[in-house]
């Protein structure tokens, strides 16, 4: 496998989440075809401040493809295909710790898989590549993105390992009790591997994570109730336009020059 061949419609992806739909308004659609299948859904792509911004929802616009079934390859190659060499990838979370409540955010910095039967990798031969996960999030655009959430009031926690879970099921008490004493932060079904293609690829990759909720309680406390669809649903509504700000504003922020490790991710992990 080879890097796809750059369009260089785009210079930054954002990939959706949960109920987060739409980006760009009276932008073009691009239908994009991949080695790997259809993307999600047809990428958006338009300006934000000057910058090349190509956008799609991950779940699709209607929600349709649940977290086991996204085309993740399809996603990255995609963005890359046009030109993207940063991606923002915002994504609805439950907090396994007390210290970090519903409607905080959380930059991840680490991850630990926990999903089953995904195409995770590029590489399937006759190249074998074996990329580095030791810092899977861009660590340039991680800082951007706290010093604007500070800037912006937002409590949001500089770092955090999230747990990524095969869905589309929440997890059982036990095992998110297993989690949280494991001392990781957060739990989510998209972020593997999603970031992992990104490294494959080169590219930048930062994860905003939206607290939506507690996953399934905290210890002691039966006023909060384990995780639902509705909770979820209602954090997220209220923290949208939040979520939607701190892209806006990080967008236009993002230098043309990369000198961060993402751009040399694959030096030395392919075996010739």
């Amino acid at each position: 496998m080879s890097k796809p061949e750059s369009r260089d419609l785009a210079d930054i992806g954002v990939f959706g989440g949960s109920g987060f739909y739409a980006l760009l308004e009276g932008a073009d659609e691009q239908e994009i075809e991949t080695p790997y299948g259809d993307p999600s859904g047809p990428v958006t792509i338009g300006r934000i401040a000057g910058a090349r911004v190509a956008f799609l929802p991950r779940h699709g616009t209607k929600h349709q493809f649940p977290p086991h079934r996204i085309n993740y390859r399809a996603n990255v190659w995609a963005m890359a295909s046009l030109g993207v060499s940063r991606i923002i990838g915002p994504a609805a979370s439950g907090s396994l710790q007390p210290g970090i409540a519903p409607g905080d955010f959380v930059l991840c910095d680490q991850f630990v898989d926990r999903t089953y039967g995904r195409e995770q990798t590029f590489y399937d031969g006759p190249h074998t590549v074996h990329v580095s996960s030791a810092h899977p999030y861009c660590p340039e655009l991680r800082q951007l993105a706290f010093d604007i959430c500070q800037a912006r009031g937002i409590t949001t926690h500089p770092r955090g390992t999230v747990v990524v879970i095969q869905g589309p099921r929440f997890s059982t008490r036990a095992e998110s009790q297993w989690f949280g004493r494991e001392g990781w932060e957060v739990i989510n079904m998209t972020q593997f591997p999603e970031v992992v293609l990104a490294s494959e690829l080169e590219l930048c990759y930062v994860n905003i994570s939206l607290i939506t909720d507690y996953d399934v309680g905290l210890e002691g406390r039966d006023d909060i109730p384990p995780v639902s669809v509705e909770s979820v649903v209602r954090v997220f509504n209220e923290n949208n336009q939040r979520v939607r700000d701190v892209i806006l504003d990080l967008i236009p922020r993002i230098p043309l020059g990369r000198t961060c490790p993402c751009a040399t991710s694959l030096k030395g992990a392919v075996i010739s």
